[in-house]
């Protein structure tokens, strides 16, 4: 590849990495929002209400700036379906988890997510990933370890939840780099919003009365189970916040993941961990203690130290497949 090839492409990898950046501080406001939801309102009412607005705003503005409606009649409508499989089940695990950890623990154990999604390019997308990144993705795993604690007692089953939802994620954008390649951003965003609303109406259907909940359920039960009440006029306000956050944020990062390398991209979700922090402190006094910095910084650490390899390596690696400029 010459160099005036590597010029034309550079643009477009810085691109996805602001994207991947923007949709970051979306996602980790719209987390906020929902755990101070969580109280009073259950899980997929809060979902189906921003996906409606997320869904209306994607096909009004985005789809029609990009290829137009006939775009969303993709041949590859399976894939898109098993996507947006993967982001429901990510989305419920991680908020069932935020019903009762902190903001800044829970998202830091998810952040293991983008050493996943570095792992899974290699497994999955034959990425090139060398052994100093495969050392760094093992750190990042210790220091999900170190945060849940195992074998003391502040040990907390929920802690798997953004665990579990951390390997949907990563599953996630790995689906998402095959159908980048042919479709765009506005269609992935759309399809997941419309299979949010699938699933979250489907289960209000069946489990909105609150029938499903027991006496003696926890805060992840209660937060999944209770019944479906109609919101005030400034939660709902809210909730339609939430559906312009969702928008914004699932456009962008589909964007993102369609210009760059996933092993490129991936590191610089961490940018959001801080304002996840940010929040968890100044909405419910919430600090993470020494041991929790302790799992934090090596997740940080390691992801960091990721993109410091990519950033080396990465303008062979990054363009040995890049995206067409026009997409």
């Amino acid at each position: 590849m010459s160099a005036t090839q590597q010029s034309e492409r550079s643009p477009s990898q810085l691109l996805g990495v602001f994207c991947v950046i923007g949709a970051g501080a979306a996602f980790t406001t719209n987390d906020m929002v929902i755990k101070w939801l969580s109280g009073d309102y259950p899980l997929h009412q809060i979902i189906l209400a921003r996906s409606v607005i997320a869904l209306s705003l994607t096909l009004a503005i985005l789809v029609p700036l990009e290829d137009g409606y006939r775009s969303l009649l993709s041949a590859r409508w399976p894939l898109h379906l098993l996507r947006g499989a993967v982001v429901v089940m990510a989305n419920m695990t991680f908020f069932l988890g935020l019903a009762s950890l902190p903001l800044g623990e829970a998202t830091a154990i998810f952040f293991v997510a983008p050493l996943l999604i570095t792992a899974f390019s290699a497994m999955l997308l034959s990425e090139r990933v060398g052994p100093r990144r495969w050392a760094a993705v093992i750190l990042g795993l210790l220091g999900v370890l170190v945060m849940l604690r195992p074998g003391t007692g502040a040990f907390q089953l929920a802690a798997l939840l953004p665990l579990a939802a951390a390997v949907f994620y990563a599953l996630l954008q790995i689906l998402t780099r095959k159908l980048g390649t042919t479709e765009r951003a506005s269609v992935l965003a759309a399809y997941i919003q419309a299979c949010f609303i699938v699933v979250s109406g489907s289960f209000g259907l069946i489990a909105g009365g609150g029938g499903f909940l027991g006496e003696q359920a926890g805060p992840q039960m209660t937060f999944l189970l209770r019944a479906w009440v109609w919101p005030s006029a400034g939660d709902a306000a809210i909730m339609a916040a939430l559906g312009a956050l969702s928008a914004a944020g699932g456009y962008l990062m589909s964007q993102g993941y369609r210009l760059s390398e996933a092993a490129l991209a991936a590191p610089f979700e961490y940018a959001a961990l801080p304002l996840a922090v940010f929040w968890s402190v100044v909405v419910w006094h919430e600090w993470p203690d020494a041991i929790a910095w302790l799992g934090i910084s090596l997740i940080c650490g390691a992801g960091l130290f990721v993109f410091y390899r990519e950033s080396a390596l990465g303008q062979r690696i990054a363009l040995r497949r890049p995206m067409p400029r026009d997409r």
